[in-house]
């Protein structure tokens, strides 16, 4: 068993969540019960995941997607939102969310794991949100066309790939990679000089710009492609305190988009 706050202290500082500008906090957003022994992992902290976690009897759920965005202000804690909260209050279960530095990590992030499943090779960090990097770039250990690669990206997303491309026969060697709703971010690929971007929603403008700036853009989905980061997480932590004897569970969602 280990203590909320230790395993809290150790993600915050694994994260380097002080290092980023991000759209809501990072670290713990509800204090559950102080000791820990099965902790429960998913995309997005949504109804159906915090009612599964209650089901596992999970003492904290660690997301990328938390409850508390700037951009949605003050909210009172009612219909959808009541029904999100209030169960992991009711049943004394933390809840622990990383939004931009899990997208942004060398070692678990999103951007990484996805490079990692696509084979890609010498990566650094990619992208700037308000001065931090938000995801990866790299070369293609085997170079492949824009079809290929679209291809190989829905089987590892299984989820529907749109691709933005001017030649679908062409050779792809470099790609930049930001997660989830990064639409416009194509363009600091097209600057970096890559062959391709790939994150998981796609505009109607950018669909035509990118296509028309040379660009190849592939857009697998949100939940997609943001679904193996709290997975590397939580691998990672299984390994370093494997004496703790801890329970881990990993939450898919069913979300499309």
């Amino acid at each position: 068993m280990i203590t909320r706050s230790e395993i809290v202290k150790y993600m915050n500082k694994y994260l380097n969540i002080y290092d980023f500008n991000d759209y809501g906090p990072n670290g713990l957003h509800i204090e559950g019960k102080e000791e820990v022994s099965k902790i429960a992992f998913a995309v997005s902290a949504t109804k159906d995941s915090v009612e599964k976690a209650i089901e596992l009897q999970a003492d904290m759920l660690i997301v990328h997607h938390g409850l508390f965005w700037k951009f949605h202000g003050p909210k009172t804690i009612t219909g959808a939102f009541a029904k999100r909260v209030k169960p992991l209050i009711q049943n004394d279960i933390s809840l622990v969310g990383y939004h931009l530095p899990l997208d942004a990590h060398l070692e678990v992030g999103n951007a990484k794991a996805l490079a990692d499943k696509l084979e890609m090779i010498d990566l650094k960090a990619f992208g700037d949100h308000k001065g931090s990097p938000t995801g990866v770039k790299g070369k293609l250990k085997s170079p492949c066309s824009a079809n290929e690669l679209s291809s190989k990206l829905q089987t590892i997303l299984n989820h529907k790939v749109l691709m933005s491309t001017y030649n679908e026969d062409e050779i792809i060697k470099s790609i930049g990679i930001i997660t989830g709703g990064a639409n416009s971010d194509w363009i600091q690929a097209m600057r970096a000089g890559l062959d391709c971007y790939i994150t998981g929603e796609m505009s109607e403008h950018d669909w035509h710009e990118a296509k028309e700036s040379n660009m190849h853009f592939l857009a697998g989905g949100h939940n997609a492609t943001e679904q193996f980061g709290v997975q590397e997480l939580m691998r990672h932590l299984h390994e370093k305190y494997l004496d703790r004897k801890l329970e881990f569970y990993y939450i898919p969602s069913e979300n499309p988009a």
